[in-house]
């Protein structure tokens, strides 16, 4: 795959020398956290600052995902970024990648990714901490934002298949809030439609126990458009997390 740099941030990197795989393999950080070694090779993410842009930089050695069309494995985020631009192309808003590349090294499969920092932006679990603090109307916002965020995914042909609180981004304007999405590498299409998308939400409901039962009708209100689909689908959701709880 040809390396990919983001139109809007390719004078940025050139200007700083780092516009090519080699540079930014090279470049010297702390990691924001341990490496993770759990598939036989190493992944890290590395906090990048350029003038006044904030940047994660991931890097990747032998940290393989695999699949059908991929049985001897690729780095876990050549699909990642696959997916970040499919998001794009359908308007689901998401992350932004600013480079991307891979390379093979005497046997060894390297990978780089560089998205944008998302510094202005709070995940979901940051809101529902504070959640009997907020406002009713904050708290309606941020269902509202949620629902819609969750219909663009759907309405799209997609299943993120994380949709968890820490995955969801949100961006306070005035009396309404913006959300994105990250964590992109297991989305696939919903094939199955109603119930694949049933099963893409309930894992979001079973992580935000605060939210009582009006609000997750808020959600489902925001989510489906038509308030006459709200309670079945309560329904479904309701008894999927009751099977899911029992199992557990």
């Amino acid at each position: 795959m040809k390396d990919f740099i983001a139109p809007q941030d390719q004078a940025l990197l050139q200007r700083h020398g780092l516009a090519d795989f080699e540079s930014l393999w090279a470049l010297e950080l702390a990691p924001v956290d341990a490496p993770n070694t759990a598939r036989g090779g190493w992944s890290s993410v590395y906090r990048l600052q350029l003038d006044e842009a904030a940047f994660y930089l991931k890097r990747q050695s032998n940290y393989l995902t695999r699949s059908l069309r991929r049985p001897l494995g690729e780095p876990t985020f050549a699909r990642e970024f696959r997916n970040i631009e499919r998001y794009r192309s359908l308007a689901i808003p998401a992350l932004q990648a600013a480079f991307f590349g891979e390379r093979r090294i005497n046997g060894e499969q390297r990978a780089v990714l560089l998205t944008r920092a998302l510094d202005d932006w709070q995940d979901l679990d940051y809101w529902l901490q504070g959640w009997p603090q907020h406002s009713g109307a904050l708290r309606e916002a941020i269902l509202k934002a949620c629902g819609e965020l969750a219909a663009r995914l759907h309405l799209a042909g997609q299943v993120h298949g994380c949709f968890y609180p820490k995955h969801i981004f949100l961006r306070q304007q005035g009396e309404h809030f913006e959300a994105c999405l990250i964590d992109l590498e297991k989305t696939r299409p919903a094939w199955l439609g109603q119930r694949d998308r049933v099963r893409d939400l309930e894992p979001l409901l079973r992580r935000a126990t605060i939210w009582c039962d009006q609000e997750v009708r808020q959600f489902l209100t925001a989510y489906l458009a038509r308030q006459a689909d709200v309670a079945q689908w309560f329904e479904q959701l309701t008894q999927r997390r009751r099977n899911k709880e029992n199992r557990a």
